[in-house]
């Protein structure tokens, strides 16, 4: 179903995308910082998630729309540095509470897997990025290009699953442990905050 040179390629390519500090990774970074470990992995989750729907709506052409129809993009855009802004009033304002241990922990991951999803599902350059990565190792002559488009979607979509849910879990067990300190955890609070702002402006800054 795929050409094994190329697919060989993408495997290289879509590894250096993965390890790149990104602002996915930031993302799920501050996730981690913020609720522990198992927060982390769960917004790398979600983060992985978005990406494979991403790939799903390039395998059947839905992400071209954003190259023909440019008003799509900046709403899209603008939606996505709002919603980032939303979490770092968040994190500013967050009492700095220790990482719970009980139904409270559980409520916090859904969150974090609902917001790593949606962060990246209204990233536009996400969109874009798909739109012109992921044809190049697709080749037509061998046919069910869609169905090619939806393996490469699959590899990248795991291996970024394990980049950074490996990230989000090395962050969060450092945070479970600088949290002792109520000093200290309002400082990752402020981090985190810092990080979703950067974020958005980064996203609203962005041009096409």
């Amino acid at each position: 179903m795929v050409d094994t040179s190329l697919y060989a390629a993408f495997l290289i390519a879509a590894f250096a995308l993965c390890i790149t500090p990104g602002p996915d990774m930031m993302f799920i970074v501050a996730m981690g910082g913020r609720g522990g470990p198992l927060t982390g992995v769960t917004a790398a989750f979600g983060v992985a998630c978005a990406m494979f729907v991403h790939s799903v709506a390039a395998a059947l052409g839905l992400s071209a729309l954003f190259l023909t129809l440019p008003a799509l993009y900046h709403v899209l855009r603008w939606a996505g540095a709002a919603y980032l802004l939303y979490l770092a009033v968040k994190a500013f304002r967050s009492g700095a509470a220790p990482v719970a241990a009980d139904g409270t922990a559980d409520a916090g991951r859904r969150r974090a897997f609902w917001r790593g999803a949606v962060t990246n599902l209204l990233n536009p350059k996400v969109i874009l990025f798909n739109v012109s990565f992921l044809p190049q190792f697709v080749n037509p002559e061998l046919g069910h290009v869609r169905e090619q488009f939806l393996v490469l979607g699959v590899t990248i979509t795991l291996m970024g699953l394990l980049v950074d849910g490996s990230v989000g879990l090395l962050s969060g067990k450092l945070s479970a442990l600088l949290r002792s300190s109520r000093r200290v955890a309002r400082g990752l609070d402020i981090f985190s905050g810092t990080v979703f702002a950067g974020l958005a402006v980064r996203l609203a800054a962005a041009p096409k």
